[in-house]
């Protein structure tokens, strides 16, 4: 596989029962790949092991005056050393594409699942954990596959210089069997806290991250109302608990680090100290000696290998399982599979049985909400969308009886952070709609000729407003402005049934009252149900329900409830609600 191939057409169907079947199903997708480098790991591992052997070849024929024999080992090491250099450089290339190879496909998963599950996953997973899972996970996965190579080659290397050893002595050959397990066993009892520490700090990260994005994303806020300092209070706190967790994390690899020096460095005093006592003894020679003094410092590197394997392994199999929880989400709505379908949805009523909510047909339906939370789920709820979205109805046929595309088709719901893709504003406004009103009627109601003249001032190459750009998200418009653009493009495809969860909270007074006052002529005769606490949106309506505990408690006039009904007086006007 070469790296032009990525992303790959298909990353397939990953096996989420654990993180280390996980691991071994990527493994699975690049066994060629995996094989591929393993091949050159050993030659590579091999062809380094050989050189003390060659060495001491050399030393022991030059001492004993055999200069033939002495070329001869010149010309071994240097092919040693030719066939080094390649077999490094292919199985080094090897292991790069197999570590981006791992990478990509595990974002392609995740970013498949985060496409899948659209809207639904900020609910079920924070976003500094998807970010998290993203930017860091998918390397700690890749950089496992990366030392697959060279540990294969190191315990090819290690049993073959043991043998070695121990044809030559049976005692420094004992000691490299016995001792060098035992050095790979000395990191083990420090892998587990190191896992759970990882995972700690893994945690704290990504709520540190979700606090650094809410906060950013509503800064304008939050300095209108004062919450600037609180917000940034908590994520000075929020920091100082990852930089503690960091510390801790610090402090183990620091040990394994040193211990990954010091523990290869007296194994390799012994085994000198133990040779050169037989050598002493003359159960070895010149050349004996100079070639275990090589494969004492040789084996430096296998030993070093095993240890890296086994932390590259340890962060890999954390971040596994961050990935299978972020892949093992589920779409909390219906399977929209039956074929029922309405015969006008304009003229159709939506009924929400959980909140006792009835939508007439045709009007123009304010509701309002004691509790923000409440209105989120009646939103979610009303888009068919939600363990519950399934049990509302549109002309007694429930929202789980109707094909996805059909759904949609009936039920638009514009979200109060609604997402702007990047693009031009033609390619934004590229939406599916009726026809019946144009790109100049919807920015007219929205009251965004403003926000094109922005955007426009923001690009300087084009003079025609569809062509000028809109950033990722909207980020050099304003709060108010990124809503009534997304407004325009609610409007434009007019659909039988929109639902506009607070889509005038970002902007002033005199602009929502033009926005009502717009939303009321130019979708008379659709059905429009606007969740909000606005006056001014609320004097608009045909209709207003209240709803307190989730469930609806009154229905009528905004002047008539306000005049009336001292709950919902309380509720417009931000007081203490009055018991029932």
């Amino acid at each position: 596989m070469r790296l032009k191939q990525l992303p790959l057409p298909d990353p397939g169907q990953p096996d989420l029962r654990s993180p280390m079947r996980y691991l071994t199903w990527i493994a699975r997708g690049q066994a060629m790949l995996l094989a591929w480098g393993t091949v050159n790991g050993i030659v590579w591992m091999m062809s380094t092991a050989a050189v003390p052997a060659a060495l001491g070849a050399g030393v022991q024929d030059a001492a004993s005056g055999d200069q033939r024999g002495a070329w001869q080992a010149s010309a071994v090491l240097l092919a040693l050393g030719l066939i080094s250099a390649i077999a490094g450089l292919l199985r080094h290339r090897a292991a790069v594409t197999n570590w981006i190879t791992a990478s990509s496909r595990t974002q392609q998963l995740v970013v498949r699942k985060a496409a899948d599950l659209g809207g639904q996953l900020g609910r079920t997973v924070a976003t500094g954990e998807v970010v998290a899972v993203t930017s860091s996970d998918v390397e700690k996965i890749g950089s496992a596959f990366d030392v697959f190579a060279r540990f294969a080659g190191a315990v090819v290397a290690f049993f073959a210089v043991a043998i070695v050893l121990m044809r030559s002595s049976s005692l420094l050959g004992g000691i490299v069997i016995i001792g060098v397990p035992i050095l790979g066993l000395a990191v083990g009892p420090m892998l587990k806290p190191l896992e759970r520490r990882e995972s700690a700090q893994r945690k704290r990260l990504g709520r540190a991250t979700e606090l650094a994005a809410d906060t950013v994303a509503g800064l304008r806020v939050l300095r209108g109302i004062g919450g600037e300092e609180l917000f940034i209070s908590r994520f000075q706190e929020a920091s100082q608990d990852v930089r503690t967790a960091a510390v801790e994390v610090a402090r183990l690899r620091s040990l394994l680090a040193a211990m990954q020096v010091a523990l290869p460095g007296l194994f390799v005093g012994a085994v000198v100290w133990v040779g050169a006592h037989l050598v002493q003894s003359g159960v070895l020679n010149v050349g004996q000696l100079v070639a275990f003094y090589g494969y004492s410092a040789f084996m430096l590197l296998p030993l070093r290998t095993f240890m890296e394997a086994a932390e590259r392994w340890t962060k890999a199999y954390v971040a596994a399982s961050r990935v299978i929880r972020v892949l093992s989400l589920e779409r909390d709505d219906v399977d929209f599979t039956r074929g029922s379908i309405i015969a006008n949805p304009t003229a159709a009523t939506l009924r929400d049985p959980l909140s006792g909510l009835v939508v007439s047909p045709g009007l123009f339906t304010a509701i309002v909400c004691a509790e923000q939370v409440t209105a989120d789920e009646i939103a979610i709820r009303l888009a068919g969308l939600g363990p519950d979205g399934a049990n509302v109805t549109i002309d007694d046929v429930r929202l789980g009886d109707l094909p996805r595309p059909t759904l949609r088709s009936y039920i638009l719901t514009q979200d109060k952070d609604p997402v702007l893709l990047s693009g031009t504003l033609r390619e934004l406004l590229d939406v599916p709609r009726s026809g019946a009103v144009s790109v100049e009627d919807a920015i007219e109601t929205a009251s965004a000729f403003d926000v094109l003249d922005a955007l426009i001032d923001a690009s300087p190459d084009t003079s025609e407003p569809m062509d000028a750009r809109v950033t990722e998200r909207g980020r050099s418009l304003s709060g108010g402005q990124r809503q009534r653009l997304a407004l325009t493009r609610s409007l434009v495809t007019d659909p039988p049934i929109l639902i506009l969860d607070e889509p005038t909270s970002a902007v002033d007074a005199h602009t929502e009252t033009r926005i009502a006052a717009g939303l009321r002529s130019s979708r008379q005769g659709r059905t429009t149900v606007v969740l909000t606490s606005s006056p001014l949106v609320l004097d608009q309506a045909d209709q207003v329900v209240l709803v307190l505990d989730a469930r609806v408690v009154a229905v009528g006039k905004h002047r008539e409830l306000l005049a009336n009904d001292p709950r919902y007086r309380a509720v417009v006007t931000r007081e203490e609600v009055p018991s029932a």
